[in-house]
């Protein structure tokens, strides 16, 4: 896999990293940027953003392996993250993540065979009001059944 930003993105590079007092900060849009392009944040993919970001590459490193919102491998075209933290809990969070794992044979930070669809199982999202939730990529939906979400991954194929 060729791993370089575009002529377009690097210059989308350049605007964040004018957008800070120290050019740094601009590591996690540029990593989303990374992810976003590559689909996950492989070691040759990090070490091209500390390029890019004239940065250690430890420091890249240590950003993308804190926040779990970037991949540190392959996940699938849809990823599915399904909020079990307490009131996703207590309105059938864990039913809704027991359901897609078995449906689909994979478990947290796994993906099908062929792909098309990762698991993983979150903290709070930030619904409380609309639990049980679920996100699909950066798509969320709110008071998900077993059903809603088979109805919701059956119409991305």
């Amino acid at each position: 896999m060729d791993i370089n930003f575009t002529p377009d993105e690097l210059a989308e590079v350049r605007r964040l990293k004018a957008q800070y007092p120290e050019s740094k900060a601009a590591i996690m849009p540029v990593l989303w940027m990374a992810q976003k392009k590559f689909g996950w944040l492989s070691d040759d993919v990090m070490k091209y953003v500390a390029e890019v970001m004239e940065l250690p590459q430890s420091h890249v490193l240590g950003v993308a392996t804190f926040y779990t919102m970037y991949f540190k491998k392959p996940m699938g075209k849809f990823h599915v993250q399904v909020c079990t933290n307490v009131s996703c809990m207590l309105r059938g969070g864990e039913e809704i993540y027991d359901h897609v794992s078995h449906k689909y044979g994979i478990k947290h930070n796994e993906h099908t065979s062929d792909g098309l669809i990762s698991l993983e199982e979150v903290e709070c999202m930030g619904a409380c009001g609309g639990a049980p939730m679920i996100a699909i990529n950066e798509d969320f939906h709110e008071n998900v059944t077993p059903a809603l979400v088979d109805e919701l991954l059956t119409a991305l194929r």
